[in-house]
C-alpha cells in the first residue's frame, strides 16, 4: 500500500504501473488460494469412495475453470500494463489469451465427450 502512494506521488504513470502490478498480484493469490480450497475439498474433505463419471466431471470442471478465469485476467492485465511500456513486449499476454481460449474450447470438448460417456453408461446399466 505505501508503495501504491508513493508511487503515485512520482507520477500517475508510475501510479498506473502499480495498480497493474497488484492486480496481478491478487489474481495470482485468489487463484493459488482457490486451488488450494479445491485440493482441501476433494481431498480431505470428500468421503473416499470410487467417483461417478459425473462427480470427476464437475470436478475437474470447477478446477480447470479456476485456472482458466485466472490465465485470463493474467493476460489481460499483462495487455493493460506493457501496452503502455512496451508495445513490443505484448506477444506474452497476448500468447496467455490465446491459451486461455483453447483452455476454454478444450474444457467444452470434454464436457461434450463427457456428458455424452455419462449418457452411454446410463443406457447399458438400464438394459444390462
Amino acid at each position: 500500500m505505501v508503495g501504491l502512494v508513493s508511487a503515485f506521488n512520482v507520477s500517475l504513470n508510475h501510479g498506473r504501473e502499480e495498480i497493474l502490478q497488484t492486480i496481478s498480484y491478487v489474481v495470482i493469490a485468489i487463484a493459488v488460494f482457490d486451488v488450494a480450497k479445491y485440493f482441501i475439498e476433494e481431498e480431505v474433505l470428500r468421503p473416499k469412495g470410487k467417483q461417478s463419471l459425473a462427480e470427476a466431471r464437475i470436478s475437474l470442471t470447477k478446477f480447470m475453470t479456476t485456472i482458466i478465469i485466472a490465465v485470463f485476467i493474467e493476460g489481460l492485465v499483462g495487455v493493460f500494463e506493457r501496452s503502455s511500456k512496451a508495445p513490443q513486449d505484448i506477444l506474452y499476454p497476448a500468447v496467455l489469451l490465446v491459451v486461455a481460449t483453447a483452455m476454454v474450447v478444450a474444457l467444452g470438448i470434454y464436457q461434450k465427450h463427457s456428458v455424452g460417456a455419462e449418457r452411454e453408461k446410463k443406457e447399458r446399466d438400464l438394459i444390462g
